[in-house]
């Protein structure tokens, strides 16, 4: 199965939308959302999967509209799971948090519970492996938005998770186009 993974899209609907198309072009059957929707209509924009891909997310710390967003999951028949997720996908256990608490993040990526280990929060691009846990980080889809050290990230990203060869790639939504 091939997974679309997000995070901290803080409001910016051109990008979402370029990401929902590269998830079209994929053919992702989930779409996995690490938090900072900001803005429940963030969420409205993955209707357009709805029959082809279902979206699961998590709060990030500035989505302060949590039953907006809750309601706007539920509309579309997403799965808005509060601060932490846990989900197997063909046989790979999955674990989703923003990243907010650094500790906790830490921890969760050490505890060898998951196979994958996909945050957010840093608006940095991440992927290292743990023990077993790969730890997946796309970084922000935001574009011009800066990290938390104060940089703009130049080139907003997704990522491509295909669970049956157990590849990822990064693919920029700046031009749309994989990244090595």
């Amino acid at each position: 199965m091939k997974i679309g993974i997000i995070s901290d899209t803080h409001d910016d609907l051109q990008n979402v939308r370029k990401a929902i198309e590269i998830f079209k072009k994929e053919n992702v059957s989930l779409v996995i959302h690490a938090g900072d929707y900001v803005f429940p209509g963030v969420v409205q924009e993955f209707k357009e999967l709805q029959n082809k891909a279902q979206l699961i997310g998590v709060y990030g710390n500035n989505d302060g509209e949590k039953i907006g967003l809750l309601n706007k999951f539920k509309e579309i028949g997403g799965d808005l799971r509060g601060d932490f997720a846990e989900k197997e996908i063909d046989g790979l256990k999955f674990g989703i948090y923003h990243g907010t608490n650094e500790e906790l993040k830490q921890a969760v990526s050490k505890s060898n519970e998951y196979d994958i280990f996909v945050c957010g929060h840093t608006h940095n691009k991440d992927e290292r492996r743990i023990g077993r846990t790969q730890i997946l980080n796309p970084g922000t889809a935001h574009q011009n938005f800066p990290d938390k050290d104060g940089r703009i990230e130049k080139d907003p990203t997704v990522i491509i998770y295909d669970t049956i060869v157990q590849r990822y790639e990064f693919i920029s939504l700046k031009e749309s186009r994989r990244i090595i």
